[in-house]
């Protein structure tokens, strides 16, 4: 993660404020919203299979970089293109087992040594935004409606079990490799509202639990923070 913060810096300070020429010749300001953006969000589980419930604090963390691309003159529209790392987790009462590299699905209900269950991933990001503000090159601090589509790549993924007696851990490939969804970010100055809607099922369609479709479609809520 030290290394990936290292590498946005320098792509930061390659690619911000510029100069431009206008059609006389004379210099004047380019100004682009090039931005880092750190974000945490509470991850609801939907589309669950009938039994699945929610424990704990299922949390999402995720930061990048966002490259602009204005669409107009004034700078008010643009287009976002970024790249970032995501985590996120999802605590239930889901059960996964391992036996010669398969996984088994079970939902545990009333087990007084049961005491947590996680699914936790780790993605690339792809944003891609429609971006609206009513910023200037003068003033940095301003509304923004920025909505788009979110593709990810999951570079792993990992399952973990706690009981009374047990600690178990191991990687599970039966998470989809590629997650995409909606996104949509609204807010003044640096804090603003974020919302991603999964398209996508976090888990391959042929998993099921108790004859039926694990699926997992996250819907994640929480603050983003942009930083220029």
């Amino acid at each position: 993660m030290k290394n990936f913060f290292v590498c946005l810096a320098l792509i930061c300070s390659s690619l911000g404020v510029g100069q431009t020429l206008s059609d006389d010749g004379a210099s004047r300001e380019r100004y682009l919203e090039d931005q880092f953006y750190l974000g945490v969000t509470y991850n609801f589980i939907l589309n669950k299979p009938e039994g699945l419930k929610q424990r704990n604090l299922s949390y999402g963390l995720n930061a990048g970089f966002i490259r602009d691309i204005p669409l107009n003159e004034s700078g008010t529209k643009a287009l976002g293109i970024g790249l970032g790392l995501a985590l996120n987790t999802y605590y239930s009462n889901l059960v996964v087992a391992e036996a010669d590299g398969k996984f088994s699905y079970e939902l545990v209900d009333n087990d007084p040594e049961f005491r947590r269950s996680k699914l936790e991933t780790h993605a690339v990001e792809f944003p891609l935004e429609f971006r609206w503000r009513n910023s200037t090159p003068e003033e940095y601090r301003f509304w923004r409606v920025y909505a788009g589509i979110k593709a990810a790549y999951v570079i792993g993924a990992r399952s973990k079990l706690v009981t009374d007696n047990l600690k178990d851990s191991f990687f599970n490939t039966d998470v989809n490799d590629i997650q995409y969804g909606l996104t949509v970010n609204l807010g003044y100055n640096t804090f603003n509202i974020h919302a991603y809607y999964a398209l996508s099922d976090l888990f391959k369609s042929s998993e099921t639990v108790n004859g039926e479709a694990i699926g997992f479609r996250p819907l994640r809520i929480g603050i983003i923070f942009y930083i220029l």
